[in-house]
């Protein structure tokens, strides 16, 4: 049988993900636990006619887990707004002018090795 299913090897990647605003880790959202794998959410892609080419970059959406400090958006932290984040730097529900927003992410290599994958970081400006 060559369906994913009956695969030893589901297609998933064991990425582990930090999620920081102004340098404090508010989640650590599980894509290991994605529901569909990166091959599932091309074919989703194409099955109705988009057309992609060699280099094109996809993105999975929302990684979010179950657990309070696995939501991956402050929407989902925050609960819409109706619950305040704590942070050294003060309460949020929502990003403000000046938050740093940082990303960054590893994946387990062998023999118990890390494989980084660098960071990206990103700060809200005020609107001119």
């Amino acid at each position: 049988d060559t369906t994913e299913e009956a695969s030893e090897d589901p297609g998933g990647y064991d990425l582990r993900i930090s999620v920081a605003v102004n340098g404090h880790v508010v989640s650590e959202p599980p894509f290991s636990t994605m529901y569909w794998t990166a091959a599932q959410q091309l074919a989703h892609m194409t099955v109705n006619g988009a057309s992609l080419r060699t280099g094109d970059l996809y993105g999975s959406g929302t990684v979010s887990g179950a657990e309070d400090g696995e939501r991956g958006s402050l929407l989902e932290l925050t609960w819409n707004g109706r619950d305040t984040l704590e942070l050294p730097t003060g309460k949020r529900t929502f990003l403000e002018d000046d938050d740093v927003v940082t990303l960054t992410a590893w994946a387990p290599g062998p023999h118990g090795t890390r494989v980084a994958l660098g960071e990206v970081t990103g700060r809200v400006v005020p609107t001119a």
